[in-house]
Protein backbone atom coordinates (compact mmCIF):
# COMPACT_ATOMS: atom_id res chain seq x y z
CA UNK A 1 0.00 0.00 0.00
CA UNK A 2 2.61 2.59 0.58
CA UNK A 3 4.45 1.66 -2.80
CA UNK A 4 0.69 2.67 -3.98
CA UNK A 5 1.19 6.00 -1.97
CA UNK A 6 4.12 6.75 -3.29
CA UNK A 7 3.00 6.23 -7.04
CA UNK A 8 -0.01 8.83 -6.24
CA UNK A 9 2.53 11.07 -4.78
CA UNK A 10 4.49 11.00 -7.60
CA UNK A 11 1.80 11.98 -10.14
CA UNK A 12 0.61 8.46 -11.49
CA UNK A 13 -2.86 7.20 -11.96
CA UNK A 14 -4.63 3.70 -12.37
CA UNK A 15 -6.04 3.29 -15.74
CA UNK A 16 -7.35 -0.07 -17.66
CA UNK A 17 -5.57 -0.84 -20.71
CA UNK A 18 -6.35 -3.77 -22.74
CA UNK A 19 -5.03 -6.50 -22.43
CA UNK A 20 -3.68 -5.92 -19.10
CA UNK A 21 -6.98 -5.32 -17.38
CA UNK A 22 -6.14 -7.78 -14.55
CA UNK A 23 -3.17 -5.95 -13.80
CA UNK A 24 -2.21 -3.01 -12.46
CA UNK A 25 -1.41 -0.35 -14.84
CA UNK A 26 -0.46 3.04 -14.25
CA UNK A 27 0.03 6.17 -16.09
CA UNK A 28 1.36 9.85 -16.28
CA UNK A 29 0.48 11.86 -19.07
CA UNK A 30 0.77 9.98 -22.00
CA UNK A 31 3.65 7.37 -20.55
CA UNK A 32 2.29 3.99 -18.85
CA UNK A 33 3.54 0.67 -17.34
CA UNK A 34 1.83 -2.71 -15.79
CA UNK A 35 3.02 -3.15 -12.50
CA UNK A 36 2.49 -6.50 -10.35
CA UNK A 37 3.04 -7.67 -6.84
CA UNK A 38 6.01 -9.27 -5.34
CA UNK A 39 6.41 -11.42 -2.28
CA UNK A 40 7.68 -8.34 -0.10
CA UNK A 41 4.60 -6.31 -0.47
CA UNK A 42 6.23 -4.30 -3.25
CA UNK A 43 5.53 -4.13 -6.65
CA UNK A 44 7.39 -5.13 -9.82
CA UNK A 45 7.63 -3.76 -13.60
CA UNK A 46 6.04 -6.63 -16.16
CA UNK A 47 5.44 -4.35 -18.76
CA UNK A 48 8.47 -1.94 -18.93
CA UNK A 49 7.22 1.72 -19.23
CA UNK A 50 5.97 2.85 -23.15
CA UNK A 51 3.69 5.37 -24.75
CA UNK A 52 0.36 5.41 -24.96
CA UNK A 53 -1.30 5.59 -28.09
CA UNK A 54 -5.69 5.48 -28.04
CA UNK A 55 -5.35 4.04 -24.80
CA UNK A 56 -2.82 1.05 -25.98
CA UNK A 57 0.53 0.48 -25.05
CA UNK A 58 3.21 1.09 -28.09
CA UNK A 59 6.60 -0.16 -29.16
CA UNK A 60 9.28 1.89 -30.22
CA UNK A 61 11.02 1.21 -33.34
CA UNK A 62 13.30 2.53 -35.37
CA UNK A 63 12.56 3.65 -38.87
CA UNK A 64 14.79 5.41 -41.61
CA UNK A 65 12.90 8.56 -40.66
CA UNK A 66 13.50 8.52 -37.39
CA UNK A 67 12.10 6.53 -33.90
CA UNK A 68 8.76 5.97 -33.70
CA UNK A 69 6.10 4.63 -31.35
CA UNK A 70 3.36 2.19 -32.68
CA UNK A 71 0.55 0.53 -32.24
CA UNK A 72 -1.64 -1.30 -34.42
CA UNK A 73 -1.20 1.08 -38.04
CA UNK A 74 -0.82 4.34 -35.57
CA UNK A 75 2.39 6.27 -35.40
CA UNK A 76 3.55 8.55 -33.16
CA UNK A 77 6.87 10.16 -34.39
CA UNK A 78 9.60 9.78 -31.20
CA UNK A 79 9.69 13.65 -30.19
CA UNK A 80 12.62 15.03 -28.44
CA UNK A 81 9.73 16.22 -25.83
CA UNK A 82 8.30 12.55 -25.65
CA UNK A 83 11.56 10.99 -25.38
CA UNK A 84 12.04 13.20 -22.33
CA UNK A 85 8.22 12.63 -20.36
CA UNK A 86 9.12 9.00 -21.45
CA UNK A 87 12.92 9.29 -19.61
CA UNK A 88 11.17 11.24 -16.99
CA UNK A 89 8.56 8.86 -16.31
CA UNK A 90 10.89 5.79 -15.86
CA UNK A 91 13.09 7.52 -13.23
CA UNK A 92 10.14 8.73 -11.30
CA UNK A 93 8.98 5.05 -11.61
CA UNK A 94 12.32 3.77 -11.01
CA UNK A 95 12.97 5.88 -7.73
CA UNK A 96 9.32 5.34 -5.93
CA UNK A 97 10.01 1.43 -6.69
CA UNK A 98 13.51 1.37 -5.25
CA UNK A 99 12.92 3.16 -2.44
CA UNK A 100 12.61 0.84 0.85
CA UNK A 101 9.32 0.13 2.65
CA UNK A 102 8.35 2.71 5.58
CA UNK A 103 7.80 0.85 9.03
Amino acid sequence: MQVLERLFAAGLRPIAIPPYESALCMHRGECAVVLAPVENGGLKVIAPPSLLIDGHFSVRLKRPGGEVFVWKQREVAATANLLEELSNFRKTLNDVLELPAVV
